[in-house]
């Protein structure tokens, strides 16, 4: 078993008014093959954790420590990140002009596991993954996210999740801006991920759709920095119906 513990993170980033404080003492342990739902407000911190435990320049950790089997994540550069075993499924994919997604994904497949890939068996793969996520296979040859559409983004998002295999995901939102039919092909991919391994999921949503598809197995409320409750799928129901207005009225 493989264990992602974060310990009383601080993390700050600058504003134009100045350094502000967003995660405020967070504490959180995730084991393989769990999955845990990071729920809360607008501006409670749940993107600045994402890109914090990714290793974003922008956010400063003042304090606290983030380790993966007990080593310190904190010390790595981004690509030891990675190559560690984090995979972070950001809310807005960037457009890489000029790199196709057949190359992007098997470079990083490369420098994850320090050899390439059997090319006949990692085209199957891709060509199999991709007609699951319902992608068109001419995306292959398309730059990547360079005039795809919302959707196509995070399917591509989920595709590198799928071809990677890392230890632990990190999904930012991965439901925004998904119709229907989107959600449910994403989630679906999520959900194969996590049979194909020991794979742990952080999913972090505003919203108990997504959890109609990929089941959480814990559920932490995130307020002003803090996990201000934790519970089973039962706490996201409650969300649904009653909203986040008694942990803001305690903050």
């Amino acid at each position: 078993m493989t264990t992602l513990s974060i310990t009383d993170l601080h993390v700050s980033v600058e504003t134009e008014s100045g350094t502000k404080e967003i995660l405020k003492g967070l504490t959180l342990e995730i084991n393989s093959n769990e999955t845990h739902a990071i729920m809360g407000p607008n501006g409670s911190g749940k993107s600045t954790l994402a890109y914090a435990l990714a290793g974003h320049p922008r956010y400063e950790v003042t304090s606290g420590s983030v380790t993966l089997d007990g080593e310190d994540v904190l010390e790595m550069s981004v690509d030891e990140r990675a190559k560690a075993g984090l995979f972070l499924a950001m809310q807005y994919p960037v457009e890489v002009p000029g790199v196709t997604v057949t190359n992007f994904l098997r470079t990083a497949k490369t420098a994850v596991d320090g050899e390439a890939p059997k090319l006949r068996t990692w085209t199957k793969d891709l060509s199999s993954a991709m007609k699951n996520l319902r992608m068109d296979p001419e995306f292959a040859s398309r730059s990547v996210n360079e005039g795809f559409s919302g959707g196509e983004k995070k399917r591509h998002e989920i595709l590198q999740l799928q071809m990677l295999k890392p230890d632990f995901a990190i999904l930012d939102e991965t439901d925004s801006g998904l119709d229907v039919d989107a959600l449910r092909i994403v989630s679906e991919g999520v959900n194969a991920a996590k049979e194909s391994s020991d794979l742990g999921v952080l999913l972090i949503t505003h919203y108990t759709r997504i959890l109609q598809y990929i089941r959480p197995d814990h559920v932490h409320v995130l307020v002003n920095g803090r996990v201000a409750e934790s519970g089973g799928p039962e706490l996201a129901d409650r969300l649904e119906s009653e909203g986040y207005d008694r942990f803001l009225v305690d903050a």
